[in-house]
């Protein structure tokens, strides 16, 4: 690709992938009950360039999510003096989720790549009717992560939100694992998830005696039971939840919170998906809940971080950043980096209580044995 504008080749393998793709061209509206429907306008999207007058590697770990410079880097394409340059996609969640994004990506990749191609090697399916509410709708399965409650934070936590990344290589794992009881088994997930879910609800100083939740985004694209084709690009996924009181979260031992978040993964089902659509059109497309709730997403193996448009693999592909309830966790390095989105007052005693987690060694006298869980409650 030497002596090529990545502008102009991320644009033209932009425009042939969108022929493919053409619902991403139109233009989302609002029927009834608030049911989301395509317009295939054809009108195309917004295609920005930039310039920065910096050399890539003057930014170091600034380029990662919660970048002090990402109003200036979220550019469709912003080139930089070395020739480097960084791509940004704005995406509707409710068009797609990340394996679809992935696969459109990969398809403008494959265009950028070859001027011979005519058609991407993966056929993209629009067919949203495969996963539309029955006739009639009912809700089958419990769904904490619609509940609907009362936001009873405390001040700070309506302070001014911050972002800030945080870096887990193999030694702050391995810290955090040393919380743990030698018989333990868990995943990666489990344990980070687990972590955070604990240092989140202590920095928030939420009242012992509230129900929080995490709620883990599950993709259903292999479930049994569940037929998705080959090339389906919208939304597989959903965020089952597990619940806790406050109190327990904060005060039990860190294996207590990796069993709870063991609990969540195995509600998906493809039941489960089909109630998910079904209370989607019951109750009017709600919103996931907000208060007391921490929603984490493991991108980690979609391969948003090898596309590649033709100068090879980038040096970082993820997430731009965090929701105030949400965290995304995308690789870096030799580890996982997960932006932490809290308010400015809350986010100082956040980040203490993650030092207790990753600092070593651990002699265990701060735990105590958890009972045994015999509900989500």
């Amino acid at each position: 690709m030497e002596g090529e504008d990545p502008v102009s080749v991320i644009r033209e393998g932009l425009a042939k992938a969108l022929s493919f793709y053409y619902p991403f061209a139109g233009r989302l509206v609002e029927g009834p009950n608030r049911k989301l429907l395509v317009d295939c306008t054809s009108e195309g999207v917004l295609f920005v360039e930039a310039d920065a007058e910096v050399e890539f590697n003057q930014l170091g770990d600034a380029i990662l999510p919660g970048s002090p410079m990402l109003e200036e880097l979220l550019h469709d394409v912003t080139r930089f003096r070395c020739g480097g340059f960084a791509i940004a996609i704005r995406l509707n969640h409710t068009m797609s989720d990340g394996a679809g994004l992935v696969q459109f990506l990969s398809a403008i990749a494959e265009f950028a790549q070859g001027k011979e191609v005519t058609r991407p090697s993966v056929s993209p399916v629009w067919q949203r009717e495969l996963l539309s509410a029955r006739h009639p709708p009912r809700i089958t399965c419990l769904h904490h992560e619609y509940e609907q409650v009362l936001d009873t934070n405390n001040n700070d936590a309506n302070s001014t939100p911050i972002q800030k990344p945080l870096f887990f290589g193999p030694k702050e794992i391995k810290a955090i694992r040393n919380h743990l009881p030698p018989h333990a088994s868990a995943s990666t997930f489990e344990v980070l998830t687990a972590c955070l879910w604990r240092c989140r609800t202590r920095a928030l100083a939420v009242d012992p005696n509230n129900t929080v939740r995490v709620s883990c985004l599950v993709n259903g694209r292999s479930l049994p039971g569940l037929i998705v084709p080959h090339g389906y690009y919208d939304n597989v996924i959903t965020c089952p939840a597990v619940v806790s009181k406050a109190g327990k979260v904060c005060s039990f031992s860190l294996e207590y919170t990796v069993e709870l978040v063991k609990m969540a993964k195995p509600q998906m089902t493809a039941e489960y998906i089909k109630s998910v659509a079904d209370l989607m059109m019951i109750k009017g497309r709600p919103l996931y809940t907000m208060a007391g709730n921490f929603i984490v997403s493991d991108v980690r193996r979609l391969g948003v971080d090898t596309v590649d448009f033709g100068w090879g693999k980038p040096v970082y592909g993820g997430s731009a950043g965090a929701f105030p309830v949400s965290s995304f966790y995308m690789n870096f390095k030799d580890g996982i980096v997960v932006p932490i989105c809290l308010p400015e007052l809350v986010m100082e005693r956040f980040e203490e209580e993650l030092k207790k987690m990753t600092k070593e060694p651990f002699d265990g006298s701060v735990d105590h044995r958890p009972p045994k869980i015999t509900s989500m409650l």
